[in-house]
């Protein structure tokens, strides 16, 4: 069994598959608590259902899309629509484990979302990490578990979510210190400010005496600095209402 919070049919609005059809199944609970966080209503509410039923869901979303397959999309072997669990945290609750393995074996790419600060270890082979690395303005950089680094695939993705300037040089040093860009492709995402809505109280303040960054500012930086990295914008968040779920 797991506790999901929603699952829906959207766009990809980040990492590489960004703009692609992707199924989001978004389980309940989550062990930080980070400045930025967007879905803090994922952190209690949600409800039990079967990986049974989680699948057949899944299979109800993906059915259009069957009808217009015409094999794989180019030289990835992507079957779409991706499929992407997301939280809250999914390596929180040990049936997302079971549940990864089947939705690969039903021929789904599946996307994890996780924070990097749980065991990445036990998680099906074919399945493509998106992992965080916390930065200070988060408030939860010291959680990072820097032993995950070497459970990395090339095909999976390192993502730093930076807000100030102190988090973008933090980062510039974690790619350089541990080679990052030779392991797999990294993601350097803007915090986007939070509407009134999302603004839980229960997320961590961002340290005093950091420096916000603009997208602007971030994005010239990464160019004259040559780091390598991929810049990227939330594209749901452009696109819908900040506060919208769903999207």
């Amino acid at each position: 069994m797991l506790v999901v919070n929603e699952i829906y049919l959207s766009l990809q609005g980040e990492s590489t598959f960004a703009g692609l059809p992707c199924i989001f199944v978004r389980l309940t609970a989550c062990n930080l608590r980070c400045s930025y966080c967007d879905s803090a209503y994922a952190f209690t509410e949600g409800e039990k259902k079967s990986i049974a039923a989680v699948r057949a869901k899944v299979h109800r979303l993906a059915k259009p899309f069957q009808s217009n397959a015409v094999g794989t999309s180019g030289a990835f072997h992507l079957r779409l629509p991706l499929v992407e669990l997301t939280g809250g945290e999914p390596l929180l609750q040990k049936d997302s484990l079971p549940l990864m393995k089947s939705l690969c074996d039903d021929g789904f790419t599946v996307l994890l979302e996780t924070s990097g600060a749980h065991d990445i270890s036990p998680v099906d082979a074919r399945v493509r990490c998106i992992m965080d690395l916390k930065c200070p303005s988060s408030g939860e950089a010291e959680r990072n578990r820097l032993e995950n680094l070497r459970h990395l695939k090339s095909a999976d993705e390192i993502k730093f979510v930076i807000g100030t300037q102190e988090d973008y040089e933090w980062a510039k040093q974690q790619i350089m210190r541990h080679r990052l860009d030779a392991i797999c492709p990294l993601l350097v995402s803007w915090a986007h400010s939070l509407a009134p809505e999302q603004q839980d109280k229960s997320l961590k303040k961002v340290p005093a005496g950091q420096t916000p960054i603009s997208r602007k500012e971030l994005a010239e930086r990464i160019i004259t600095d040559a780091l390598p990295v991929r810049f990227q914008v939330q594209m749901h968040k452009v696109i819908w209402p900040l506060e919208k779920r769903g999207v």
